[in-house]
């Protein structure tokens, strides 16, 4: 099998984490695992030696001193493009070879902020207010304000969830995160500030049933759950999530159905912020971080599933298909 990670996008380095993390656990008694990284000027498999041996990209193969590999599943661990996004879902299905993560459309949908939170709200699953912008439109910093208010988050539409999201509190500052957002994604989505407890819910199939994880409340040492509060340290997260009844019940219902509803399958960690006692969805992520300290593995731990068991499942359930 193959564990395939980097990606062309800023978040390689932590997916280069996450795919090392499912290398390193997996049992090499059940499972022949093969790194692949995967970036735009080449795909190589990196073997033990950490030597790099190039990939047919015709059918996602290696040939070693004559003799060629082949990989009867992938897994998946590319943040952001082409792993996330629904290009190397499309690509493996064309060869036949099932992958970890969701189905090639689904991946395309929930990368897509916008267009994913529009699919969702006649389900009954709510969102903060929102504007777009494409790359060239005229910005009209009054109707934003008007729709939205301040402060706002402008974020890139179609990139992973930490790059190209600013925090706006002043009708100046929209050209600077504006500019910040289109370096990741032609096309911007400028949502209102929502006020409450910011809580990620992993939801995964295990075992061959749609399982809610226990839920993680985020509380960020930074003006907002940014780069560097996920990645390197500057916030707190809390498992279990300091709930009441009501609300854990509340937010693990809407998670499950944005999984079902989604036809998801594979991982999948969203993100809520309870307004007015009711989860606010912001985005669904369909390769979450891996890494020991990422949130689903922590959610994974405290629901009793080793990270060995979470990994291994995984590839169970995709060989189903």
């Amino acid at each position: 099998m193959a564990i395939i990670m980097g990606g062309y996008s800023s978040e390689f380095e932590i997916s280069l984490n996450s795919g090392q993390v499912v290398y390193e656990t997996l049992d090499p008694a059940k499972y022949n695992a093969h790194r692949i990284h995967v970036f735009k000027n080449k795909w190589v498999y990196v073997d033990t030696d950490n030597q790099e041996h190039a990939i047919d990209m015709n059918d996602f193969s290696v040939t070693i001193k004559n003799t060629k590999t082949t990989f009867d599943c992938v897994f998946n661990a590319i943040h952001g493009t082409p792993g996330e996004d629904g290009f190397m879902q499309g690509y493996l299905e064309l060869l036949n070879i099932p992958q970890t993560s969701c189905n090639m459309y689904q991946a395309a949908l929930t990368f897509n902020k916008r267009d994913c939170l529009s699919t969702l709200k006649p389900y009954g699953i709510k969102t903060a207010e929102s504007y777009y912008v494409n790359f060239g439109d005229a910005i009209d910093e009054d109707a934003i304000i008007a729709k939205v208010g301040l402060p706002c988050f402008v974020k890139a539409n179609k990139a992973g969830s930490s790059f190209g999201i600013s925090k706006v509190y002043k009708k100046e500052e929209f050209v600077k995160a504006l500019e910040v957002a289109f370096k990741e994604d032609d096309e911007v989505i400028i949502e209102s500030f929502l006020d409450g407890i910011e809580v990620s819910v992993g939801v995964i199939t295990y075992k061959g049933e749609v399982t809610v994880l226990p839920i993680t409340e985020i509380v960020s040492n930074n003006d907002f759950f940014d780069y560097q509060a996920k990645y390197l340290g500057q916030s707190h997260e809390i498992t279990p999530a300091r709930l009441s009844t009501e609300q854990e019940e509340k937010v693990r219902t809407i998670a499950k159905k944005v999984y079902e509803v989604l036809k998801m399958k594979g991982f999948s960690r969203s993100e809520y912020i309870f307004k007015d006692g009711e989860p606010h969805l912001l985005e669904v992520n369909t390769v979450p971080g891996m890494t020991k300290a990422s949130i689903l593995p922590q959610q994974a731990a405290a629901a009793g599933i080793s990270l060995s068991d979470l990994f291994g499942n995984a590839i169970e359930e995709c060989l189903k298909k």
